[in-house]
């Protein structure tokens, strides 16, 4: 062959790989829109019975504790423009309980930001949190937002938007109390200044130094004033004796975390919330949302004081996590897979549950008050996993999965239209139902967007066997990422809200 036609062979063999190549991903890329397509369609269908009735009386709900104000940024553009002048730390092996210095906080957030783990710390340097804030301010105005924030407003903000009744528990200054439709009973008093929260936020991979974020996610500091005591207990317990909610939701707790209290002040403030949550009656469902929590001693209290008293619990996979190795070996974790199995986290959600109910088994005979609990919420990035024993009051379990996992798309990308072509799914079209040999696998497909099923979980020292529904929602997860901090209190919420 002369060189010539070698040439030319070669040439025409490189032109029809490309060509077979582009006509592969299109393949691909079409054959990913169709899937995205009908997964969406399926999830709206679902979604669209949740419609009430126009002359059904909305739900009442209770929530509390505490508000914000969020102060929103870049974290890797924050961080390189404030602390230029430092060495981003390239040996992260644990991360800070408090952060107090320049150094703990580059070490902290060096260690959450490659796990790509959301983190909520306190900063005990109120000097150097007072910088952080001014030195956010002049930043260009674009680059900085200022939101609501805090666990109960926003959730209080979802359930009104879902069509429920909403009492919040908060005491706001007079510039934030116009930000809630006036239609939310505010049961709290008017303070001078909000806690400000600064919220660095990062996208998938966002780069700063040696670490690439494998997720979008956020870290938050705060050095609060008025949260950790959670001031509204007392105007809330007054105001719940006239409102009779169908839910009460208690959160925001995390603000007690690492929190300089006077002795034995703590604990008389969550035997406050205790006694909120017990003097509720039978039919009124207690929630309690999880969070960011690194005090064993906090979380030992929250098992003592709150837990028993709820029925309903709802967290994100790193809280799960440090919940069930609480419960399991009375130790806390850090950062933990930030897209685990679904298998995993199934198992870790069933040994949470096994353990809150031999705990009422045990418990209930001495404390009539103590409540066993009938539903767990799991939201991660991927899929929402839902937990709710069979004929309990919780219904409505696969709409409030998929309204959960429509809810998480729309906030973080803060738009109420889902464009199929600006997702990316990150389930497979089939998943185990437990990290155990031989486990039953589930399908997601158009006749089943949200897979549910039923089993027996067995508990105690007699065995005894209780029937759960358990129901998983694929995430349609948003490619390019507008907004974190916040996402799970609403998803949660909408949850809620669906099966009240």
């Amino acid at each position: 062959m002369s060189p010539m036609r070698y040439m030319g062979w070669m040439t025409g063999c490189s032109v029809l790989t490309v060509f077979v190549s582009i006509i592969w991903q299109t393949f691909l890329t079409l054959q990913t829109l169709s899937r995205t397509t009908v997964l969406l369609t399926g999830l709206l269908a679902i979604e669209s019975s949740l419609k009430r009735p126009a002359d059904e009386t909305p739900p009442k709900v209770a929530i509390g504790y505490g508000a914000c104000t969020d102060l929103q940024i870049n974290a890797t553009e924050f961080l390189n423009r404030y602390y230029k002048n430092y060495k981003i730390p390239t040996v992260t092996t644990s991360a800070r309980d408090v952060v107090k210095n320049e150094d703990e906080l580059l070490q902290s957030f060096a260690y959450y930001f490659q796990n790509g783990a959301a983190a909520e710390r306190v900063m005990a340097n109120g000097t150097l949190f007072k910088q952080l804030i001014e030195f956010a301010k002049v930043m260009d105005k674009e680059r900085i937002h200022w939101y609501m924030g805090g666990n109960a407003p926003l959730m209080a903000m979802r359930f009104f938007m879902e069509g429920a009744e909403v009492l919040l528990g908060a005491h706001m200054s007079k510039k934030m109390r116009p930000l809630l439709p006036k239609e939310i009973r505010l049961a709290g008093v008017e303070i001078p200044d909000d806690d400000i929260h600064i919220i660095l936020e990062y996208m998938a991979g966002d780069v700063w130094g040696p670490y690439v974020a494998p997720r979008a996610n956020r870290y938050i500091l705060h050095n609060d004033k008025n949260n950790p005591h959670i001031r509204a207990v007392e105007e809330m317990t007054n105001a719940l004796k006239l409102y009779h909610p169908q839910l009460l939701v208690v959160s925001g707790l995390q603000m007690m975390d690492m929190f300089s209290f006077n002795p034995g002040e703590r604990e008389k403030r969550l035997q406050q919330v205790k006694m909120q949550l017990i003097s509720q009656p039978s039919d009124t469902r207690n929630h309690f949302e999880m969070a960011s929590y690194v005090e064993l001693k906090l979380l030992q209290e929250l098992r003592q004081f709150v837990l028993p008293y709820v029925d309903s619990l709802g967290m994100n996979e790193q809280e799960l996590s440090n919940l069930q190795q609480v419960l399991t070996h009375g130790r806390t974790t850090l950062a933990t897979d930030c897209n685990p199995r679904i298998a995993h986290t199934l198992d870790q959600m069933r040994q949470v549950f096994i353990h809150l109910l031999e705990d009422y088994s045990v418990e209930s005979r001495c404390d009539p008050k103590r409540r066993r609990v009938s539903r767990l919420h799991v939201h991660t990035l991927a899929y929402q996993a839902i937990f709710t024993i069979v004929d309990s009051q919780w219904k409505n379990t696969q709409a409030a999965a998929a309204k959960a996992a429509l809810t998480a798309h729309r906030y973080v990308c803060k738009s109420q239209f889902i464009n199929p072509e600006s997702v990316l799914q990150v389930l497979d079209d089939s998943f185990a139902t437990s990290m155990q040999e031989n486990a039953p696998r589930m399908r997601i497909s158009a006749a089943s967007p949200v897979p549910c099923w039923k089993e027996h979980v067995q508990y105690g020292r007699d065995l005894e066997r209780i029937k759960v529904e358990i129901c998983v929602a694929p995430v349609l997860v948003c490619r390019e990422a507008r907004k974190t901090a916040g996402a799970g209190d609403n998803i949660s919420a909408s949850g809620l809200a669906a099966q009240l």
